[in-house]
């Protein structure tokens, strides 16, 4: 299992080919929601198992704030430490960027997962794309 940062205009295709099967295919995002306005003005994550794609995740510097979002792993993936995997590469470009704060918008039923990485819930719930989140933060 290899996190990495995205370099190339293909590894970018596959990020969002990972994006489009998990948010677009199975949990019905609009297409047009999820490859949204912020793409450019992030840096993209890939998570390769077996050296072929399996999970992505994208993140932004919003008032010295490290906002993580689109985190997402296919099923076949699931459950064998791929999402804590990317959250890990994440982390650590966030420190190497000298940011001390990470905020993100989980899907309530991710919140779990993202507390035991020592995520705090930082919001009351709110739907987005049609599904309910909740805010959380960590500080690095």
């Amino acid at each position: 299992m290899k996190v990495k940062a995205v370099e190339t205009e293909q590894e970018l295709q596959q990020a969002y080919s990972v994006r489009k099967e998990v948010f677009v295919e199975e949990q019905n995002v609009p297409l047009e929601e999820e490859i949204d306005q912020y793409e450019a003005d992030s840096t993209h994550f890939l998570l390769f198992i077996n050296d072929k794609p399996a999970g992505a995740g994208r993140f932004r510097i919003l008032d010295g704030i490290g906002k993580v979002e689109r985190i997402c792993v296919l099923s076949s993936a699931r459950q064998k430490g791929a999402g804590k995997a990317i959250m890990d590469g994440i982390e650590e470009y966030a420190k190497q960027q000298e940011i001390s704060k990470l905020k993100l918008n989980a899907q309530t039923h991710a919140i779990p997962f993202y507390e035991k990485l020592g995520y705090e819930v930082s919001s009351e719930e709110f739907m987005d794309a049609g599904i309910p989140h909740k805010s959380m933060a960590k500080i690095l």
